[in-house]
Parts: C-alpha cells; structure tokens; sequence
C-alpha cells in the first residue's frame, strides 16, 4: 500500500467515527431533551432535539472554500 492509499484509508475511518459520534450526540441530545448548538452561515444557532436530522454528511469546509 503506497502513501495515498495509507492516508484515504485513514480519511475514511476517521469519517466513519464522526459520524458514528454524531449519532451517539443526536441519540443522547434526544433523550435528555435538549438542543444542539451549531454554527449556521457564521451564526451560533439552537436546534431542537426533535428537530436534529439522525445522520449528517461530513462536509469539508477547506474543501468546500476551495471549489467557489
């Protein structure tokens, strides 16, 4: 496995574990009743717990800069 290969593979692992936590976040922010706090178009913004989606896209923010 040459270098590149080495560093997808471990790109995709570490996505798979944020999205795994972010659904533990959202399971544990529904049970205890309370909102998700995030940033929204450079705003801090409150989501209700039954408002939260179940699973997010991971979105790359240097990447995203990068195609406009």
């Amino acid at each position: 496995m040459d270098r590149k290969e080495e560093i997808v593979k471990i790109r995709k692992n570490i996505i798979e574990g944020l999205e795994k936590s972010y659904e533990k976040l959202v399971a544990f922010k529904r049970y205890k009743n309370s909102p998700l706090i995030v940033e929204k178009e450079e705003k801090i913004i409150e989501v209700a717990p039954d408002k939260i989606l179940p699973t997010t896209e991971y979105v790359n923010r240097i990447d995203s800069k990068l195609k406009k």
